[in-house]
C-alpha cells in the first residue's frame, strides 16, 4: 500500500484528496495539516474513522518536525498543498502568505530531501515530492491566448508571488540535489466542501442568505474552471505517471466571466429555492480588486497527450452539483458563517479602502 503524506489535507483541494486516495487509490494517507481558518476536519468526515487515514496537527514551516514525520511515517510520496490561497487576504496582510508559501515550502523541501537521501535505492527511485501550485503565477492574459508550461511568470498579486517563489525552489531542489519533483499548476477550483470567501460559494450562500453579491469592477474578468474532483483526479495521475521534473498545467477548459459564472448561480438558485424575489437582483458592484488580472486561461495539451487525462465534469454539470451540495449541506457552512467568515468583503488595503 503507497503510504501518501498530503499537507494541507483539511483545505478545500486537500481534503478532496484525501477522500479520493482513501476511497478509490487505497492508499494509506498521513494528513498534515495547520488547522488554519479555511481548514476544516469536517470535510473528512467520511475518511477520518478508515484504518488508513492518520491526521496529524502541525505546521510545515518547522522544519524539523517535519524531518521527524518522515521519519516516523516513511511516506512513499509527499504530496504538498498546505498554502495561504486567497488573493484578497494576500493583499490585506502578505506576510503570512510569504511565511507559509515560501518559507513552509523551504522547510517541507530540506526536510523532505534529507528524508530522501536515506531511504534504500528502490524506495528512493520510487519517492515522489509533488508540488501543488496555481495558474496564476503566470500573471494575466489579453482577450486571446492560453498558459502553457513554458509561458514567463509574471505574478501579479502577494499570494502569486508566494506561489510562483515556491514553485521556482521545487525546481531548484530537483536541478541542485536531484529531488526527485512533480510540480502542477490548476486553474480556478470549485466545487463542494470550498470555504466561502472564494467566488461560488460566496454567491452561492449569500444569496440562500439574501445578501447582497458583491462583483469585482463590471464583472468582465474570466477565469478558467476546474472541478475539484477532475482536479485531484490529475494530481494523482501526475504524481504516478508524470516524468520527473516537469510541469503540468490542470484546467477546466471552461472559461467564464465573472459575471456570468454569478448569474449562471442565481439563476440555479431561482430554480432550486424559488425565491419570492430573483436572485440577480442581489447583484452588486463594488469597487475592483487592486491588482485583478483580466483573464487566466490555461492549455492542457501536455497533460491529455502525455497522460490522457480531460475533465470529466462541464462546468454547467458542475455548477449545478456545487449548488446542491451547499443546499444539502447547511449545517457544514453555516458553521463557517456563525464563526471565522461571515461573507465581509476582504482584500482592501489602507491605500485603496473607500
Amino acid at each position: 500500500m503507497t503510504k501518501v503524506v498530503v499537507t494541507g489535507g483539511a483545505g478545500f483541494i486537500g481534503s478532496a484528496l484525501v477522500r479520493l486516495l482513501i476511497k478509490e487509490v487505497g492508499a494509506e494517507v498521513v494528513n498534515v495539516d495547520a488547522l488554519t481558518y479555511a481548514s476544516n476536519l469536517e470535510s473528512l468526515a467520511s475518511v477520518s474513522d478508515n484504518s488508513a487515514y492518520t491526521f496529524i496537527h502541525d505546521n510545515v514551516c518547522d522544519q524539523q518536525r517535519m524531518a521527524d514525520l518522515f521519519e516516523t511515517e516513511q511516506p512513499d510520496v509527499i504530496m504538498h498543498l498546505a498554502a495561504e490561497s486567497h488573493v484578497d487576504r494576500s493583499i490585506d496582510g502578505p506576510a503570512a502568505f510569504m511565511e507559509t508559501n515560501i518559507m513552509g515550502t523551504y522547510a517541507l523541501l530540506e526536510a523532505a530531501r534529507a528524508y530522501w537521501s536515506k531511504i534504500p535505492t528502490a524506495r528512493k527511485e520510487a519517492f515522489r515530492f509533488h508540488h501543488i501550485s496555481t495558474d496564476e503565477v503566470y500573471g494575466s492574459l489579453g482577450e486571446e491566448g492560453l498558459f502553457t508550461e513554458t509561458t514567463p511568470y509574471a505574478p501579479n498579486s502577494p499570494y502569486s508571488a508566494s506561489k510562483a517563489s515556491s514553485d521556482h525552489l521545487v525546481r531548484a531542489w530537483h536541478h541542485t540535489y536531484g529531488l526527485p519533483v512533480v510540480t502542477t499548476n490548476c486553474s480556478n477550483n470549485y466545487g463542494p466542501h470550498q470555504f466561502p470567501e472564494k467566488l461560488i460559494p460566496l454567491i452561492i450562500l449569500n444569496g440562500l442568505e439574501r445578501k447582497p453579491l458583491p462583483v469585482y469592477g463590471k464583472g468582465e474578468n474570466v477565469r478558467d474552471w476546474l472541478h475539484v474532483e477532475d482536479h485531484v483526479r490529475a494530481l494523482w495521475l501526475v504524481v504516478t505517471k508524470g516524468r520527473l521534473g516537469e510541469v503540468y498545467n490542470i484546467g477546466g477548459d471552461a472559461e467564464r466571466k465573472n459575471i456570468d459564472v454569478v448569474r449562471g448561480i442565481c439563476d440555479l438558485l431561482d430554480e432550486l429555492v424559488s425565491p419570492e424575489q430573483p436572485t440577480q437582483d442581489l447583484i452588486t458592484y463594488v469597487t475592483d480588486r487592486p491588482g485583478h488580472d483580466a483573464r487566466y486561461a490555461m492549455d492542457t495539451t501536455k497533460i491529455f497527450e502525455e497522460l490522457h487525462w480531460q475533465p470529466q465534469e462541464t462546468f454547467e454539470s458542475g455548477l449545478r452539483q456545487t449548488v446542491q451540495w451547499y443546499l444539502d449541506n447547511t449545517p457544514w457552512w453555516e458553521n463557517i458563517r456563525s464563526g471565522n467568515y461571515s461573507g465581509e468583503r476582504l482584500g482592501l488595503s489602507e491605500k485603496t479602502s473607500t
